[in-house]
């Protein structure tokens, strides 16, 4: 069981991060969070230790740097940033190849609100690496025109009482070219707290990269 606090460098900026990577790995999860959030959100970090007991590895990453979660909570400009994000992303993606541990291990990404659309641009820019995606209350209406580019399978899990973001969601997925489905968990809002919901939202992803990584 590999456990360590990490930085992954990325242009001129290094993101902090938390990889785990249980023995015998059948692949590598890697998180992009929402808006205002980090790799510390409670429930991407519940859904990862669902992951890890299914036997994959986890990496939990920041996006921004502290500098830049500063003036986004004062400011709200990077959080909508879905190119930088994206860019950061790929760049994590690349750091897992480099690394002899994770090398051979293939890659799934889990978006969380913003951090969808930032999954889905980066698969579209690695589609040889990225095997892939889940979004739990994402916005994959963001990712543009990179939607019709992403090769790998893609899962959207929405709240069935998230009701403007399952909207979103469903244009989205008709944007998407390869295999797709979303998924609607029955009362669940947008960020999952009703009693068994984000443990749907978690056995859902372990099955979708079961299959597909």
């Amino acid at each position: 069981m590999v456990s360590a606090s990490v930085t992954v460098p990325s242009g001129g900026a290094d993101l902090a991060g938390d990889l785990e990577i249980p023995a015998g790995a059948r692949g590598m999860v890697l998180f992009a969070h929402g808006s205002g959030s980090s790799r510390h959100s409670p429930r991407n970090r519940a859904v990862a230790a669902a992951l890890r007991s299914a036997g994959f590895g986890t990496l939990l990453l920041d996006l921004l740097t502290v500098d830049e979660e500063s003036e986004d909570a004062a400011t709200g400009e990077h959080r909508f940033d879905i190119g930088l994000l994206a860019r950061r992303l790929a760049d994590a993606v690349d750091w897992l190849e480099r690394r002899p541990d994770t090398v051979d291990l293939p890659v799934g990404l889990f978006g969380a609100s913003t951090g969808a659309a930032a999954a889905l641009v980066a698969a579209a820019e690695r589609p040889r690496r990225v095997s892939a995606v889940v979004s739990r209350g994402g916005r994959p209406d963001l990712a543009g025109d990179a939607s019709a580019l992403v090769a790998c399978p893609v899962l959207l899990v929405v709240g069935g009482d998230d009701g403007t973001v399952l909207g979103l969601n469903r244009r989205a997925a008709e944007r998407l070219a390869g295999e797709h489905r979303v998924h609607v968990v029955p009362g669940a809002t947008h960020l999952f707290p009703e009693p068994g919901a984000l443990e749907e939202v978690a056995d859902l992803a372990a099955d979708w990269f079961r299959d597909h990584l």
